[in-house]
């Protein structure tokens, strides 16, 4: 198979998610999930997506849709690239191993319905937050604590964003 290929398959339905997951965890493995919109992939990016893989065997991010990125308020020029083109440009990383695209305003169903063993955000995140009100809550946190499963934060990269990128552009 080549890259291409291989590049093609990490880009999967949930029911496909869903199915090797499964199978993942029956093998003992653990599954790691974070979630974003990774509009304009960054070194940002690519550090906290490599230091949440090293959470666990396997690193699924959960992708907003194009829709749900624009129902967050970023802008109405976000987002810049569309969903397939974020969702091929993540596969390219080794640190990904699938990429599920959900179109909900937070990931709660998509975690739900994948059930990983190990949730990840960034450290503006606060993985002991309890009240979902708060800004630092993680969203999935209780579910995946409720089976048993561990909540994690990563430190950010400073200064590396995908707003500033785009303030330096225009």
């Amino acid at each position: 198979m080549n890259l291409w290929d291989k590049l093609q398959l990490k880009i999967v339905t949930k029911d496909l998610a869903k199915t090797l997951i499964s199978a993942w965890k029956e093998a003992g493995e653990n599954v790691v999930f974070t979630n974003g919109c990774f509009d304009i992939l960054h070194r940002g990016h690519v550090t906290y997506l490599a230091k949440a893989a090293s959470c666990g065997d396997y690193l699924v991010i959960g992708l907003n849709t194009d829709a749900s990125v624009k129902r967050q308020g970023k802008g109405a020029d976000r987002p810049i690239n569309d969903e397939t083109s974020r969702a091929l440009v993540l596969a390219a990383l080794e640190s990904v191993d699938l990429i599920v695209l959900f179109d909900e305003d937070t990931p709660l169903n998509i975690i739900n319905e994948l059930q990983p063993n190990v949730l990840v955000k960034g450290a503006d995140y606060d993985a002991d937050e309890t009240n979902p009100a708060s800004k630092k809550y993680i969203v999935g946190s209780k579910e995946v604590k409720a089976r048993g499963g561990e909540v994690f934060t990563i430190e950010l990269e400073e200064g590396f964003s995908t707003t500033k990128i785009l303030n330096k552009l225009y």
